[in-house]
């Protein structure tokens, strides 16, 4: 399933960032709601079932000066099938004997939405570290062609990785998190 919401937050251009976060609070809590499964989070913008890829979150924002004008976010649920990702454990609901109507995960999604778009970055933040893979978890991130290796610290307060290396503590604005010894 493949939903895409336009939203127009009146926030600082600075908390865009969080609605990544967001966006994976809500297909969270409406997969737990709808399928009772237990899901958890891996930053920016995936859900994992089982540590398999189960949904993902893209986000497009246009910024107005200092405010954003307009966001989209685009949600991608494995309700049924699940693509073949080289490299990577992806799963549908479907292949664990829970099928879903598109229509109802989608309602669910513009409901919870509804209820977390004037959330403070705070409460986004506790909501998305409750399903997020623990503090000092082993990680490592691909960005700009280099690996970074560390261990998960936290979220800055918009919403960057936090990536504790060596020692010193570098906040990750972009990149692909790869769970597990470093």
């Amino acid at each position: 399933m493949n939903l895409s919401v336009l939203l127009r937050p009146e926030r600082p251009l600075a908390e865009a960032g969080m609605f990544a976060l967001l966006a994976g609070i809500v297909v969270a809590e409406v997969l737990e709601e709808l399928a009772a499964v237990a899901v958890t989070l891996k930053w920016p913008n995936d859900v994992l079932l089982g540590g398999a890829k189960l949904a993902g979150v893209l986000i497009d924002a246009a910024p107005a000066a200092d405010k954003i004008n307009w966001l989209v976010a685009g949600i991608g649920i494995n309700l049924r099938e699940a693509p073949r990702i080289e490299g990577r454990e992806t799963v549908a609901l479907a292949a664990r004997g829970t099928v879903l109507a598109p229509a109802l995960v989608a309602e669910g999604v513009l409901r919870h939405l509804g209820q977390w778009q004037n959330a403070a970055g705070s409460a986004i933040m506790a909501a998305w570290l409750e399903r997020a893979h623990p503090v000092g978890t082993p990680i490592k991130v691909r960005a700009g062609g280099r690996t970074l290796c560390g261990s998960f610290v936290g979220l800055a307060p918009t919403g960057e990785l936090l990536l504790r290396r060596e020692n010193c503590i570098e906040a990750i604005s972009t990149g692909e998190v790869l769970l597990g010894p470093s």
